[in-house]
């Protein structure tokens, strides 16, 4: 009997991408000479999935600029992080048209990031039979939700074309942890990107050892009377600020947004010719002649 194929279901870490992209590639300018290689790199990848991957169901994810329920929790969650650019934040406007051009999906929702849209998609459909879900992103905050073979991360590492994919097995290699032990060992650790502070004192290789032992941060501080009496003394009165850095870490799996089917999600074919006309606007002649390859 002939195997049935397994379908798959793309989720794109929008945000993620273009500002990698826009940090990552050369400037580059618009007929009209407006920043673009942000725009570029999306649509180039884009170009690449539908060529190359194929995906049976596909969306993006994207961030809203209104606070996040984050930040009300925590003010100082991303403190550190400059205020974007004019040219990205030109270019992040431009997000929506780029997808609505390619016949994809996208959702966002304020209060909530990017990666708190996926976790929710993802949380919907993980059950659904004969289907893998690839979560397409250049942050590894996406790692906790994988799960097995059946949920994989794609992750950028260089230019358009360099990923790194990973399984269940792939984040155990790299962390010594489950998947979803990563938000506590981001309770743990901190995490100085998004200015979440973790416990003082306990770095990576404690924190993976301590979560082999007793699985969780609630399961730790439970247990500080048989830890090792230097690290129990780090941990003494931290339960707090370490259960907050774990809830700032933890994506979102119930966003409110409206998906009633997967079939809501079905690729379609790309509009070729509404693409050539979009990338002459843009300038991106040398992305014309991918549209039929």
């Amino acid at each position: 009997m002939e195997e049935k194929k397994q379908n798959v279901l793309l989720l794109i870490d929008a945000s993620a991408l273009i500002h990698r992209f826009f940090h990552a590639l050369p400037v580059l300018t618009t007929p009209d000479n407006k920043p673009i290689q942000a725009i570029y790199g999306l649509t180039a990848t884009l170009l690449k999935i539908f060529r190359e991957q194929k995906p049976d169901y596909i969306a993006a994810a994207l961030d809203r600029p209104e606070p996040t329920f984050r930040k009300e929790k925590f003010k100082e969650y991303k403190i550190h992080r400059p205020a974007a650019e004019d040219a990205l934040v030109a270019q992040i406007i431009q997000m929506p048209q780029v997808f609505e051009k390619f016949g994809i999906p996208a959702f966002d929702k304020a209060g909530f990031e990017a990666d708190d849209i996926i976790g929710t998609i993802v949380e919907k459909f993980r059950t659904e039979k004969n289907l893998k879900i690839i979560i397409l992103s250049g942050d590894l905050d996406v790692l906790q939700l994988v799960e097995n073979d059946k949920i994989v991360a794609q992750i950028i590492k260089t230019g358009l074309t360099n990923f790194s994919i990973y399984n269940e097995e792939a984040v155990m290699q790299r962390y010594l942890l489950k998947p979803s032990q990563l938000v506590d060992y981001k309770g743990l650790v901190g995490d100085t990107s998004d200015n979440i502070p973790g416990v003082k004192g306990i770095g990576p290789k404690t924190a993976a050892e301590l979560l082999n032992d007793f699985k969780n941060i609630e399961g730790i501080f439970d247990s500080l009377t048989i830890i090792v009496p230097k690290t129990a003394k780090k941990l003494d009165g931290q339960q707090d600020i370490a259960l907050l850095s774990k809830e700032l870490a933890t994506i979102k799996r119930d966003v409110p947004i409206e998906i009633n089917s997967i079939k809501e999600l079905e690729a379609r074919p790309l509009d070729k010719k509404e693409l050539s006309d979009y990338f002459i606007q843009l300038g991106f002649k040398s992305l014309i002649e991918r549209i039929n390859v």
